[in-house]
């Protein structure tokens, strides 16, 4: 598996209309990807970044299809929305692969 985060903070000006649409095409446009399982965006409660998207991948081979693909038109409207754009992958840890849970 593989973990993909970006974080951005919107540009001044930006109405919440404009980029309430582009979240919508940008979400749809991930959704449809092959080897996606999961997505979660979220708001930074303490400020900047404003706003970080996770998406969870089957396999690198998976976010590759992606990044080459779908993710060029999500990116090329996000910059003419944000700032401070940034994208970090994960992949899995070599001592723990695995999510740990108390009590199991």
């Amino acid at each position: 598996m593989l973990e993909v985060c970006v974080t951005w903070d919107l540009l001044p000006g930006v109405s919440q209309e404009t980029y309430g649409a582009w979240a919508k095409m940008a979400v749809a446009t991930t959704l449809k990807q092959p080897g996606l399982v999961e997505f979660r965006a979220n708001r930074n409660m303490l400020g900047s970044p404003e706003i970080r998207t996770t998406s969870v991948w089957r396999s690198g081979a998976d976010w590759i299809a992606y990044a080459e693909g779908g993710w060029k038109t999500v990116e090329r409207e996000l910059r003419g929305l944000a700032t401070n754009v940034r994208m970090e992958v994960w992949g899995p840890s070599p001592l723990v692969p695995e999510p740990l849970r108390p009590g199991k």
